[in-house]
């Protein structure tokens, strides 16, 4: 899902210049990210300090986006920009053209690059071995370090309420924490032989590395193209080879090449996982914490 520009990044001064900026609580730190998940990491260690506003919304594809008028102001009012980095936002440069037009390119810029500190996974197709994968957040203890990095950047821009920032970051990793812990007791108890997802994108490197899984995929990367013939092809044979029970798929892509692969091997789709966006509010999985609970419920009861 692709949002269209409503004007193109090329120009983008004269709107910067031309119009006002959007009314904001002047109070709190202004704080930009690039998708729903971090925009949640944020919420929870900048508490009544932050407004948060995340470019790419809800249900969303965070590879591939047009920033609106309504990014390109927040960017450039913004205190704090957080992003994913590891080729998340690399789809056309979106990012990289959003933050040179906005004035937040030069290195003392206060945009923080999230998975600084984890170690990259990379992609395994033909000529894109270089590239790194960037789902790392599907690794709790990876989502631990992004949440450490949000709370160093806030305090490094917002230092009078730097101990609120460590206590929020401290409470919210005792939670990510325990179920961390709890999600490799539970898969623990699953045959090793049935630990193995098969789903649309190939998002679950780190996962897979992290609860002890093997994982295969349609397409690897949505900035992909999706669902091609061969791919669906090659993934409906291993799925016969491995005699495998059970199909995922996720919230933020479209179903019909799962729902295809499903036809054609007469294995149903048991589950649907979050991976690049947060469910919407209200829903489970409307926050990073609830998100992956969700995905470790659905994942055991289909598997187990």
């Amino acid at each position: 899902m692709k949002l269209k520009p409503l004007i193109p990044l090329v120009g983008l001064s004269a709107l910067l210049a031309g119009c006002s900026s959007e009314s904001t609580d002047n109070d709190k730190l202004q704080v930009v990210t690039t998708y729903s998940i971090l925009e949640d990491m944020a919420r929870v260690v900048g508490g009544e300090h932050v407004e948060v506003h995340s470019m790419v919304k809800i249900g969303a594809n965070p590879h591939e986006y047009d920033p609106l008028p309504t990014d390109v102001r927040k960017m450039a009012d913004a205190d704090v920009v957080f992003y994913n980095g590891l080729n998340l936002e690399a789809g056309g440069s979106w990012f990289n053209k959003l933050r040179s037009s906005t004035n937040k390119d030069d290195k003392d810029a206060p945009v923080y690059e999230l998975s600084q500190g984890v170690t990259p996974q990379y992609l395994t197709s033909k000529g894109k071995e270089q590239e790194t994968d960037p789902h790392a957040w599907l690794d709790l203890q990876n989502g631990i370090q992004y949440v450490e990095n949000v709370k160093d950047g806030l305090i490094k821009e917002d230092p009078e309420h730097k101990a609120d920032y460590e206590k929020n970051a401290s409470s919210y990793i005792q939670e990510l924490e325990t179920l961390d812990t709890r999600a490799k007791e539970r898969f623990a108890r699953i045959p090793e032989e049935q630990r193995h997802l098969i789903t649309s994108e190939g998002a679950f490197k780190y996962f897979s590395d992290a609860y002890d899984f093997k994982a295969d995929y349609i397409w690897e990367i949505n900035s992909d193209n999706q669902g091609t013939p061969d791919q669906v092809r090659r993934v409906v044979d291993l799925i016969k080879q491995q005699e495998i029970p059970v199909l995922f798929v996720e919230t933020s892509v479209d179903r019909r090449s799962m729902e295809t692969v499903s036809r054609e091997t007469g294995v149903p789709i048991g589950g649907t996982l979050y991976t690049d966006s947060l469910g919407a509010e209200g829903k489970d999985g409307s926050t990073y914490l609830t998100m992956m609970e969700a995905n470790f419920d659905t994942i055991e009861q289909q598997l187990k």
